[in-house]
């Protein structure tokens, strides 16, 4: 994936500043696009140009919530994600969600994986700009959030075998769900047999990568299932025909 399809810009909010990515069609509907632990890098960056040409296209934003750190390899990752401010990077998804709205976007949705997953859903929760969101694999902490406040439509995809307890385990997706019921808000939560932690990571490098840390799956039917149900999710809730 070329690094040139994205145009960089820089997003002001309180007394900080951080650059984000943008790719995707002028004027369509946006998405922010939030990153896994291991920072602003390929995959994210394949992801959100993946989102950008989905339907009749969106206009994507990653923002980058590490400040230009990424993690190589896991210790590195799981140090950057430890010493994350999470209100912090909840403030840079509000700036991130304005700034699309203000730059030609009428509605804007938040997705994210793994640690991003987590996050879009804390947005749900606490950003009230959001139109729609969609998480991969991650739930927030209590302290951070709780989906029982969710206030935008939540779309959830877990892997039936991923084993980070807690976070994105099946417990953690049953778990959610209930709370999403009783928000009262839209809400889908979808568990795929067979796969583990981080299946949506498809490119050569992220399979190596899962390969490393043990994830062997490789679904591909399951990958579209998901990008179908995502973007039908966001279509329905970000169309401006919708007001």
């Amino acid at each position: 994936m070329a690094d040139s399809a994205f145009r960089k810009v820089q997003i002001q909010r309180d007394d900080t500043a951080f650059d984000a990515y943008v790719v995707g069609k002028e004027d369509a509907p946006g998405i922010v696009v939030l990153q896994e632990w291991w920072g602003v890098d390929f995959e994210i960056k394949n992801h959100a140009v993946k989102i950008s040409q989905l339907g009749s296209g969106f206009k994507v934003l990653i923002p980058d919530l590490y400040r230009g750190k990424v993690g190589l390899d896991v210790a590195e990752a799981q140090h950057l994600m430890d010493g994350l401010d999470w209100q912090g990077a909840v403030k840079d998804i509000r700036a991130s969600v304005n700034w699309l709205k203000a730059n030609g976007s009428k509605k804007a949705g938040v997705t994210g994986f793994c640690m991003g997953g987590a996050l879009s859903i804390a947005s749900s929760v606490l950003v009230p700009e959001v139109d729609a969101v969609v998480a991969f694999y991650g739930v927030p902490s209590s302290e951070l959030a709780d989906p029982a406040q969710a206030k935008a439509p939540v779309q959830a995809h877990f892997g039936e075998l991923d084993d980070f307890v807690g976070f994105s385990d099946v417990t953690a997706a049953k778990a959610l769900e209930e709370k999403l019921k009783a928000s009262g808000t839209p809400y889908e939560v979808h568990i795929y047999p067979g796969n583990a932690h981080a299946f949506m990571n498809r490119s050569p490098e992220g399979i190596k990568r899962r390969q490393g840390m043990g994830m062997a799956d490789e679904d591909e039917a399951a990958v579209q299932l998901a990008w179908s149900r995502f973007e039908s999710w966001m279509a329905r809730f970000l169309s401006s025909s919708l007001l």
